[in-house]
């Protein structure tokens, strides 16, 4: 029998038991924090994905070193969290991984609104509280969920022509007035179009997107954007209004001609969904009830040659109630292709991100001339005096002649002028909408010269997809950090919707090889993940029946051949960036895209030697043969890139599991690898029957193609070609990003800084002495001695180059990826003379990591920001002679660190996460 004693222990271990269970389901820790799901989207609307990720980050304590276990509940409903979970929970599951999560629960459905909620247990089994409540809303997921018709006016009939004899669109005013009998409690706008749009509902703005829908490969895919705009309907009477211009669509491209029919007239497509106060629903269509009409204030818009402007044919209200468009058209109605999809934009619009005023003006005989200080991308706001009747005349430019003349000669055909005529007298404010320039200067003339310019005559608008950077570094070398700010500011320029070669002449196309080249530094500097995903579903669409891969995604030439080192694009970014991002499904989804490239290879060899038309090294500085193309051998470089594409395949095979094709590209790999070797190197390890080049060797040693007893060798050829150069480069678009690579993986940090810090020409601070404010496409575009290239094709914003960005993060500040997506982090700074001191921060799926640094009195200093559930390997230079202090405290192994290895002047340790202070004594 019990006694009472043994009740009252029992009483208090219930007690104890369910306060130990109240403690887990409340949790003792602080909940999760930057909720995202799939390529980073933070409680997105019109959302693409019906089977998203999901991923969170454990908040900075000293309570949290790691993940142990997770639990994700998803509803129809926020009150059905988190115990009544109608969508999908996941329960319980022991794991690390805090990222990239795969959806589990019941299939999703347009239109549909899904909640979710996290929780997480950390390395001692501690559970945190449930995090907020996020939520996504699907887009129109199908064809079929669209009850719209294509709309628009025929605006080709006129047949006007312009540069390079396209048809020249007018833009469209198109409008619709619909009656509500009650109030509504929901409303989503879904709207495209063939072209680029504006719309207003009651006289409002819908969005502050720019540029919308974006730049697609139109034959295949469209992409939708879906708006909440319930407080924007009223009860009673409501107008809808769309302006639509021609955009990348219907304008005019590099060569004039694309896959898909510019001659055809913009549309609209555009679906208004409503839910009444009584629960009944209402739709408003683009159809045949639309009208409208092309006699309005925007009379021309082009991207490459900008906008006329007639503030006379302005129509107050047009997108309200109170107009009569009794004398508008009624629209032409076409039906929805099944063969192009229409699909949920999958990353950002472009925004209005950055406001810059300019820093000097210069007015002289009714001109004034606006100097921002900074090259960038996207339009001027002006606000400007005039006389009734006058033309504002903008024009732009990104360097001035030194006669301080407009140099415009590497705008090649494009216009790139915007023009406002004034209806009264007085100041005007304009805006242009439906265009975009690459400029520093801003010209005016036109405006009323009694009245003297000043500074806010002129704003510079930028303008790129709505991303936020991502990372920073900063040093104790002025001219390195502007080359840090040129980097970026390319960057910026270059990412309006799709990654362009440049942003200002008739061009600004999504060449693959700068995109190939530059991807890496992007991710550094920016949070353009979804960027990257959304533009290689492009290069996917893209893609031939042969596997080739066009010069420029979306291909707007037709170009029916693909270019080595270009459309290695299609295996060389799905690689790495899924090793700054851990996310495997961006890796399932380009698979298929990868072998069918290395099958292209295959089609375009001999015996495994390439026979692939290449722009190769492009650019290359110095070239013998006079050619763009520079001196490398076009045979060589397909080769090296098809040995190159088939080991990434192998690797992404093996990620995923394939074993079966993980042994087939090995195997092809190791074969090109010893074709190239055979075919174009001699016993001795130098380049033979083609010409030697730095970039030669440096894909043969950045893509491991040499047998072991040539490697040694091949560099010291390639240390004698660069020692030739007197300590230069001479490397084009492909040569350049392997330099650092090559010369740090053999140990030649000492002539990395060398050529990385060179004053002349050709290198990186060579521009940045003449003024560039950006990356040039030419390593002399312009000289303060010689003036500018004699070559058109010079353009003053070109992210190339950039490339070197990577480095600077990597080994300069020192932060690496060891494992994918930065769950094992390399921490290992490369100081080196005239830098004392260097800092880098990322923002990676874990968390903040930073790398900061200083040299003073011998001594070396290093404080490092671990993000949890993250481990680091942190290699500190120094004299192991002496000791290593942590935190100031002579260095021990504890919980937190222990070290690993006593290499040759560095201490090795493995650290947890936290924040941490080392100093060394430098040898």
């Amino acid at each position: 029998m019990f006694k009472k004693s043994n009740f009252k222990y029992l009483a208090y271990a219930l007690v104890f038991l369910s306060l130990i269970i109240s403690c887990d389901s409340k949790g003792s820790l602080e909940s999760a924090t930057d909720l995202t799901i799939s390529e980073g989207f933070k409680n997105p609307i019109g959302f693409y994905d019906a089977n998203p990720t999901f991923s969170w980050k454990l908040p900075v304590s000293e309570s949290n070193k790691s993940q142990s276990a997770y639990h994700i509940v998803a509803a129809s409903k926020p009150d059905l969290l988190p115990d009544n979970a109608d969508l999908w929970d996941s329960e319980k599951q022991t794991s690390e991984q805090s990222t990239w999560i795969t959806y589990g629960g019941k299939p999703l459905e347009s239109r549909q609104k899904v909640y979710w909620q996290v929780k997480y247990w950390n390395q001692n089994g501690d559970s945190s509280k449930w995090s907020e409540t996020n939520h996504f809303e699907l887009g129109l997921l199908n064809n079929s969920d669209w009850k719209a018709k294509w709309i628009g006016l025929d605006t080709a009939k006129d047949s006007i022509r312009g540069r390079e004899n396209v048809i020249i669109h007018k833009p469209q005013y198109l409008r619709k007035g619909f009656e509500l009998s009650s109030d509504v409690t929901s409303a989503r706008l879904y709207i495209t179009s063939k072209g680029v749009f504006d719309v207003s509902i009651n006289g409002e703005n819908v969005s502050d997107d720019a540029m919308s829908p974006g730049f697609t490969t139109y034959d295949k895919r469209i992409e939708t954007l879906t708006y909440d705009v319930t407080n924007l309907i009223e009860s009673g009477q409501n107008t809808i209004g769309v302006e639509l211009a021609s955009g990348w669509h219907s304008g005019r491209l590099l060569w004039g001609t694309t896959p898909w029919d510019n001659t055809i007239s913009p549309k609209v497509l555009a679906q208004l969904e409503m839910t009444m106060s009584d629960g009944s629903k209402e739709i408003i269509v683009s159809d045949v009830s639309w009208k409208g009409m092309t006699n309005g204030p925007l009379q021309f818009a082009e991207i490459y040659d900008g906008e006329i402007y007639n503030a006379n044919l302005e129509m107050p209200n047009w997108t309200t109630n109170n107009f009569d468009d009794k004398n508008w058209t009624t629209v032409e109605v076409g039906a929805i292709d099944a063969n192009v999809k229409l699909e949920p934009k999958r990353h950002t619009t472009v925004k209005d991100k950055i406001k810059l005023v300019p820093q000097d003006i210069t007015s002289n005989d009714g001109v004034a001339v606006f100097d921002l200080k900074q090259n960038m991308v996207g339009v001027p706001l002006v606000n400007v005096p005039m006389k009734k009747g006058d033309t504002l005349k903008i024009r732009f430019a990104e360097m001035l002649s030194p006669d301080g003349t407009f140099y415009t000669k590497n705008y090649r055909s494009a216009h790139s002028t915007d023009y406002y005529i004034a209806a009264k007298d007085g100041d005007i404010e304009y805006q242009p909408k439906f265009t975009f320039h690459g400029f520093r200067f801003v010209e005016l003339s036109g405006f009323d010269t009694s009245e003297t310019p000043t500074k806010d005559w002129v704003t510079g608008i930028v303008q790129y997809s709505d991303f936020e950077d991502n990372g920073t570094f900063t040093s104790s070398h002025d001219k390195l950090n502007q080359l840090q700010s040129n980097i970026v500011w390319g960057l910026r320029g270059n990412f309006l919707d799709i990654p362009t070669d440049c942003p200002q002449r008739n061009e600004r196309l999504g060449w693959t090889g700068d995109a190939q080249v530059f991807g890496p530094t992007s991710m550094f500097n920016a949070d353009v993940y979804k960027f990257w995903a959304s533009w290689l579903q492009s290069v996917r669409e893209a893609q031939l029946d042969d596997g080739a891969i066009p010069w420029t995604v979306p291909d707007s030439r037709g170009n029916k051949i693909g270019s080595s080192g270009w459309g290695d694009v299609g295996t060389i970014i799905p690689w790495k960036i899924y090793m700054r991002t851990g996310d495997v499904g961006f890796l399932e989804d380009n698979f298929e895209m990868m072998k069918n490239w290395v099958g292209y290879h295959q089609k375009k060899s001999n015996k495994h030697i390439s026979n692939m038309m290449s722009f190769s090294d492009w650019l290359q500085p110095f070239p013998e043969n006079g050619d763009t193309r520079g001196d490398t051998s076009s045979k060589l470089i397909g080769t090296a890139f098809y040995a190159h594409s088939a080991k990434l395949t192998a690797k992404v095979a093996k990620t995923l599991g394939k074993t079966e094709e993980q042994a087939k590209y090995e195997e092809l790999y190791k074969t090109v690898a010893k074709a190239f070797e055979n075919k174009f190197f001699d016993e001795t390890g130098k380049v033979k029957e083609v010409a030697e080049t730095q970039t030669s060797y440096l894909l043969a040693l950045a893509f491991d193609l040499l047998s072991d007893d040539k490697k040694a060798n091949a560099k010291k050829f390639l240390l004698k070609k660069i020692a030739e150069a007197d300590n230069h480069l001479r490397t084009g678009f492909l040569g350049t990003p392997l330099l650092s690579e090559v010369l740090d993986e053999t140990g030649e940090i000492d002539l990395m800084y060398k050529l990385l810090f060179n004053e002349t020409y050709p290198s990186w601070f060579y521009s940045i002495n003449q003024g560039a404010t950006t990356i040039w496409e030419r390593w002399n575009s312009y000289s303060k001695e010689e003036g500018f290239n004699p070559m058109n094709m010079n353009s003053l914003n070109h992210y190339a180059y950039g490339a070197i960005g990577q480095w600077m993060y990597e080994r300069i500040a020192g932060i690496a990826p060891l494992e994918a997506g930065y769950k094992i982090i390399k921490i290992a700074p490369q100081p080196n003379e005239p830098l004392t001191s260097a800092s880098a921060s990322l923002s990676t799926p874990y968390g903040k990591v930073s790398s900061s640094w200083k040299i003073k009195d011998g001594k070396f200093f290093l404080e490092v920001v671990i993000p949890p559930n993250t481990t680091a390997k942190v290699i500190i230079p120094a004299d192991r002679s002496e000791v290593l202090e942590m935190d100031g405290k002579t260095f021990e192994d504890n919980s937190n660190m222990k070290l690993i290895n006593t290499g040759k002047d560095v201490f090795e340790l493995e650290v947890q996460p936290g924040t941490y202070t080392f100093k060394s004594k430098l040898k």
